[in-house]
């Protein structure tokens, strides 16, 4: 690549902190919570394993006046690698410092055929939108969305960020195709919230059509994304589910060609936040079916976000071969200790408002944290600091947050 593509004192700018990152990836405790996680994903007692992501609070931490770099594309590789470094340097949770640096494929989609526009009141706030699908005829202008990858400009990319600080860091292409493959955030966005509500008792018809396009979609999207080789490893690290890391010796499969990536050598994962206050049985009726088959084609999934499991576990326990388990802020934890035990990793999601002031009060998150710990001794506990939107804009809540789950957790071992 010519020098010309960034300016000389971004490309600096950018070594230097992969050089601190790699430099962070070296220390001895890298490999010790590298292990953990192998041994916490395998259902082996350890201590409760500590992960915080603050989310939108990252925008609190590493703001527009610590960035340096004057390039747009520059400055999105910058912070990611600010954020990287605060994690290893600050935080001190048991996320490891990996020396490499993740992109994700060029790419775009061609939409569903209808028009889906959120409209917001401000960045990152709440939205607004009008449905697209009013009527069964609506269905029939559905369209499966077919993905469009720019090869040149990934690979563009790539040979730029090996050239800047290949040497320091592994550069690793990561497509990022779906966050969950739940389908009911879609579903709602095609429909509207209130309306899905009111065709569980009214328009059954409908909804089932939905659901049974949307399961056909994905299953065409795997399809694709498996036969154009264009799946990523994530258990060797990765973020998996609603939270925790994918570190697992059980994936890939046996057969696997070293190579080729195929959904059964993944961790899959699906939720369905939407139908939160949804009758068990109406969820086993509408969303359980359409799911099942995506999550049969993954090797070890992940069940579940904000919404609370306690009174659907008899149907989520059903799908194959789940490991990790969302247990929100709204779960019975007592019923979900009693439900989960040592067979599943129980991923504990404290309540993200405790950090959304200037300043936390320890004691009473202290507190929390200890009963918490109580009611779930015997379970493989994670507990996930997540889903912030504010963090009181003071970077000190998520370090003493991190602080006092980890003092809590070595406590009670």
């Amino acid at each position: 690549m010519s020098d010309n593509i960034l300016p000389s004192a971004d490309r600096i700018i950018l070594r230097r902190l992969a050089g601190r990152i790699a430099e962070l990836a070296c220390r001895p405790i890298e490999q010790e919570k590298r292990e953990l996680w192998y041994r916490h994903n395998a259902l082996e007692a350890t201590r409760p394993l500590i992960f915080c992501d603050p989310e939108n609070g990252w925008h609190e931490i590493i703001t527009p006046d610590h960035l340096e770099c004057a390039d747009p594309m520059a400055r999105e590789w910058e912070w990611n690698l600010r954020r990287l470094i605060f994690w290893g340097e600050s935080m001190g949770d048991d996320r490891v410092t990996e020396a490499r640096f993740d992109l994700g494929y060029v790419s775009t989609d061609t939409g569903w055929g209808v028009p889906m526009e959120r409209r917001h009141k401000a960045e990152g706030g709440s939205y607004t939108w009008d449905p697209p699908i009013k009527t069964c005829e609506d269905l029939k202008k559905l369209r499966v969305p077919e993905i469009r990858v720019n090869y040149a400009e990934t690979e563009r990319r790539r040979s730029l960020a090996g050239e800047i600080f290949g040497d320091l860091l592994e550069i690793r292409l990561c497509g990022s195709w779906w966050w969950s493959l739940g389908m009911t955030e879609l579903l709602v966005l095609l429909r509207g919230i209130g309306q899905v509500m009111i065709d569980m008792i009214e328009e059954p018809e409908i909804l089932h059509s939905l659901m049974a396009f949307l399961r056909d979609a994905h299953m065409a999207k795997l399809d694709f994304l498996e036969s154009s080789h264009l799946l990523s490893a994530n258990h060797d690290g990765a973020y998996v589910g609603s939270g925790g890391f994918g570190y697992t010796r059980e994936l890939p499969q046996p057969d696997f060609d070293g190579c080729h990536y195929r959904a059964g050598d993944l961790w899959g994962f699906a939720e369905s936040q939407e139908t939160a206050l949804v009758s068990p049985a109406m969820f086993e009726e509408f969303v359980y079916p359409y799911q099942l088959p995506l999550l049969e084609r993954f090797g070890l999934n992940c069940y579940g976000c904000c919404e609370p499991l306690h009174l659907r576990w008899h149907v989520v326990k059903n799908f194959p071969r789940l490991r990790r388990i969302s247990v929100s802020p709204w779960a019975d934890l007592q019923a979900m200790a009693e439900n989960l035990g040592g067979r599943y990793v129980f991923s504990m999601k404290p309540n993200p408002a405790h950090l959304a002031q200037s300043r936390i009060d320890e004691s009473f998150i202290r507190g929390n944290l200890r009963q918490a710990l109580e009611i779930t001794r015997g379970c493989r506990l994670e507990i996930v600091m997540k889903d912030n939107h504010t963090i009181g804009r003071n970077p000190q809540n998520v370090i003493r947050w991190t602080a006092i789950a980890l003092e809590e957790a070595e406590r009670i071992g």
